[in-house]
């Protein structure tokens, strides 16, 4: 039985210090926010853009190999 309230202890007291540190923690406003998403859209569309032209060059190697052996 001491061990169940050993664990309750510590979790009762687990929670608190999430809460206090929920407290100090600074959120982002809505320009803030808004501008992080913005970054986060380019940088997805950006790499997107490079894997695209990566899987392009590498399927036009591929296909030039498949074709000098008749594939």
């Amino acid at each position: 039985m001491a061990a169940v309230m050993e664990r309750v202890k510590g979790l009762k007291t687990f929670l608190s210090e999430c809460a206090e540190e929920l407290q100090k923690v600074t959120w982002p406003d809505a320009d803030q926010l808004r501008n992080a998403t913005f970054v986060v859209i380019l940088f997805t569309i950006a790499i997107s853009i490079v894997i695209w032209v990566m899987d392009l060059f590498v399927s036009f190697v591929i296909r030039s190999i498949m074709g000098m052996f008749g594939a």
